[in-house]
């Protein structure tokens, strides 16, 4: 054999190497991602499009890729980073596994041009597909715990607001709004950085309300609108899908567009009159159980929702609600809070 052929020989074998360990790692990967989409989110169509990609990738896998695998002379399987050790939340594991199928897949295709131009150009559409189903999980894993969620804290301006929301999480609270119409754009956008790192540590879902550019910047999962704020459609464009949107509604009327807008959920009050909505009357329990038979997404009660008041409105057939004082007017948050889903998981066991 020439040197030029022994040349040629050992730049095909390690290319060949290189296409099998991407191979393993984006077909490893996914696999990982299946499994939450089939037995967490229960969803056939994420699964189904999971199986598809692993499928597809394993028509490329072939037995003279498989050949050149030396794993007992791989300088790579020693190597390790303490990050790749842990993983703190489920989304983590999610993240960190789709990192490493589109990463994998960049690989297959740069390499691939070389050795296999076909495989580079199969795994440049499987790359698009995956960046689509990241959304999609993402946004399916944020609406299953908004699902989930049976209390939901909108805050109120508090020099303690950080200690008590901290608090409330302490007690299980899963969703959070931060709420103030008078602060600084400087230090709500402070604050709500601080609120929302605090829920994300918690692994707690954190909503902004009204401003969606505060949302944004701070990386919040999502945005809650009011009446007389942005239209949903021009805040979906700008929020993107994975961003929940949630709308405030005080009557059937108001109820029934923010279904056909799409709105992910919706508040349903003020149930009692509050100080919270200074000068609105309340809407009284009849909307609660006119929202218990029409709306199609999940919705909280809201309005001077307290201990004394959550049992009659857990009995109008409200299974989500939403309380301000309630916590962060409260000596004891945690306790509090504790107080408040226990008797929302009561009502509805």
């Amino acid at each position: 054999m020439s040197q030029m052929e022994r040349q040629h020989r050992f730049v095909q074998s390690a290319l060949y190497r290189i296409l099998d360990a991407n191979l393993d790692r984006a077909r490893e990967g996914l696999r990982i991602i299946e499994e939450w989409c089939r037995f967490g989110l229960d969803d056939a169509t994420l699964t189904a499009e999971c199986k598809a990609l692993r499928q597809e990738l394993a028509t490329w896998h072939t037995p003279e890729l498989r050949a050149e695998r030396d794993t007992p002379g791989d300088t790579g399987t020693a190597l390790t980073h303490p990050g790749e050790m842990q993983r703190e939340s489920l989304e983590q594991v999610l993240q960190a596994n789709l990192c490493r199928v589109q990463e994998a897949l960049r690989v297959l295709e740069e390499y691939g041009k070389v050795e296999r131009p076909d495989l580079a150009i199969a795994c440049k559409q499987m790359r698009y597909r995956v960046y689509a189903l990241e959304s999609q999980l993402i946004r399916q894993t944020q609406f299953q715990k908004l699902q989930a969620a049976r209390l939901y804290l909108v805050t109120s301006p508090s020099d303690k607001i950080v200690p008590t929301v901290e608090a409330a999480l302490q007690g299980g609270l899963t969703l959070v709004q931060h709420r103030d119409k008078e602060a600084e754009d400087g230090v709500r956008l402070a604050i709500a950085q601080q609120l929302c790192d605090l829920c994300h540590r918690y692994q707690a879902l954190f909503i902004v309300n009204d401003r969606i550019d505060i949302a944004l910047a701070v990386g919040a999962d999502g945005v809650h609108l009011g009446q007389q704020d942005l239209p949903l459609a021009l805040a979906r464009q700008l929020l993107g899908a994975q961003r929940l949107i949630g709308r405030s509604t005080k009557n059937p009327d108001e109820l029934q567009r923010a279904i056909a807008e799409g709105a992910d959920y919706i508040g349903v009050g003020p149930v009692y009159a509050t100080p919270t909505k200074a000068g609105r009357a309340a809407v009284g329990l009849d909307y609660v159980r006119y929202a218990v038979s029409q709306a199609t997404m999940p919705w909280f009660a809201i309005g001077g929702i307290d201990q004394d008041t959550v049992a009659e409105v857990l009995a109008a057939g409200a299974r989500q609600v939403a309380v301000v004082r309630a916590i962060m007017q409260a000596d004891q948050p945690t306790a509090i809070t504790q107080a408040l889903l226990a008797q929302v998981a009561q009502a509805g066991n």
